[in-house]
């Protein structure tokens, strides 16, 4: 329970719209979106704007109040979720909605925290321009956690992860400051970059409040190929063929197993396999043409795969015919979390390794893995642009006891943690650190690492207000 005088002052500021107690209104946001994490709250309080978070963090901060930030509530890795104390205030930014500005001329726009991402795709495509950045969680994600989480997703090929897009940052800091750094600078050497420093922070050095971001121009077309070949060595050799003959227009090579296909048609309606053989490996490829003096993407795609049939660098290719059966072949790679979900147990891991590593990783820690854990078998999916890795440990089939996950299912996280550190990747490349991997980047760190974290956080925020046991060891 809060202080009631606490209480009094929040509700006053927020109004009736903006700040809650009721158990009932806070039940939905003190679980994860992947139902692993369940804490409680004191209270919620929703913001309409930056004054309003301002005067929530100096009231939480002068009282020493836990504020766990949280935008979308899709957090893979629990890092929105409050602990089970019951003290701590939820800060929603899903209020401060507004698109502030949008320039296509400049190529920016200006958007709060609380604006989802399918909804400034549209309004950037109104202007003939996109936002170059996609993921499943497109329609409810927003670009506060975007930001906060250095989120990826399926175009990091072209045009990297959050960090890259991000020309600015306007956030809150624990104390209620206000750090105004929207301006898109080209050149700015005023010391440590805090704009920087606050992408993938997770709400532990304050809330992101609204940001700039990079345009581009609006595709003219796109085609969508499905792809089977024999192995992840293969697929790499595709991508590096095609990429040297295309330039910049592959935007997505996602690397699908047939487990994770399989597992899409049996539990998603409405999918069919995209081919009529059965492969070890699938590829779905995105090309596009943003220029009319290129040829139309189909045209060239189709070429560009003709090109290397010959050269056994793949098997088979579907080439989407229509927008619909491009989207129907996207819904397979995107729906391949919830196949699992409503599977059974598993434990997922986020990880990257050098992407020329990636096709020998994949094998290898598979094989490794399921020798060590007899019956489990590994789902291993991603962005081989990249090197990031959804290595995916599945509990034997027929097994439904959620102990699982705390028994076998923890033992084999940490031996995928182990060969990811040891082939010099990250345990983390696009959902963050949370609660979930908090502990494994205490194991695996240097205490170099550890020690500059903990410095920046006790820096910023000395009194320990923002997204405690997030992060931060």
């Amino acid at each position: 329970m809060l202080d009631q005088n606490l209480t009094d002052q929040l509700g006053h500021l927020l109004g009736s719209k903006g700040f809650f107690t009721d158990a009932d209104d806070l039940a939905p946001w003190e679980t994860d979106w992947r139902k692993l994490y369940h804490g409680r709250a004191a209270a919620l309080a929703a913001p309409a704007n930056v004054s309003e978070v301002q005067a929530v963090l100096a009231l939480a901060s002068a009282q020493g109040l836990p504020v766990v930030p949280q935008g979308g509530n899709s957090s893979m890795v629990g890092g929105a979720t409050p602990d089970a104390s019951g003290t701590a205030l939820i800060l929603s930014t899903r209020r401060m909605n507004a698109i502030r500005s949008l320039d296509p001329v400049a190529n920016i726009v200006v958007a709060e925290a609380g604006v989802i991402l399918a909804h400034l795709h549209d309004a950037a495509r109104s202007v003939g321009r996109r936002f170059p950045l996609t993921l499943g969680a497109r329609g409810s994600a927003t670009i506060g956690g975007l930001v906060s989480t250095n989120a990826g997703g399926t175009q990091v090929l072209r045009f990297g992860t959050m960090r890259k897009l991000v020309l600015g940052i306007e956030a809150v800091l624990p104390d209620g400051g206000l750090y105004a750094g929207l301006a898109a600078l080209k050149k700015d050497n005023r010391g440590y970059d805090l704009t920087q420093l606050l992408i993938a922070a997770e709400g532990t050095l304050g809330v992101v409040t609204a940001a700039s971001l990079t345009l581009v121009p609006d595709i003219l077309d796109r085609a969508v190929a499905w792809v089977g070949v024999d192995s992840p060595a293969a697929a790499l050799g595709l991508l590096r063929a095609l990429e040297a003959a295309s330039g910049d227009a592959i935007e997505s090579f996602e690397l699908i197993p047939d487990s994770s296909l399989r597992l899409v048609l049996q539990h998603i309606p409405d999918t069919r396999a995209p081919l009529a053989s059965a492969h070890p490996w699938h590829i779905l490829i995105e090309y596009v043409r943003s220029s009319p003096a290129a040829a139309p993407s189909a045209e060239a795609l189709e070429v560009l795969l003709a090109a290397h049939y010959d050269k056994g660098l793949y098997r088979d290719a579907a080439l989407a015919s229509s927008e619909a059966q491009a989207l129907a072949f996207w819904k397979i790679r995107d729906s391949i979390s919830e196949a699992e979900r409503a599977h059974g147990p598993a434990m997922q891991h986020d990880i990257s390794v050098p992407v020329d590593d990636m096709p020998r990783f994949i094998e290898d820690a598979s094989e490794a893995v399921e020798a060590a854990f007899p019956g489990v078998w590994v789902n291993a999916y991603g962005h081989l642009g990249d090197g990031n890795v959804h290595f995916h440990v599945r509990a034997p089939e027929g097994v439904t006891d959620p102990n699982w996950r705390l028994e076998t299912g923890k033992k084999a996280s940490q031996m995928v943690y182990d060969l990811v550190t040891a082939a010099g990747g990250s345990i983390s490349a696009e959902h963050g650190i949370g609660q979930m991997k908090r502990d494994e980047l205490a194991r695996l760190s240097s205490p170099a690492r550890i020690a500059a974290l903990r410095a920046i956080k006790n820096a910023l925020d000395p009194r320990g207000v923002m997204n405690p046991g997030k992060l931060i060891p």
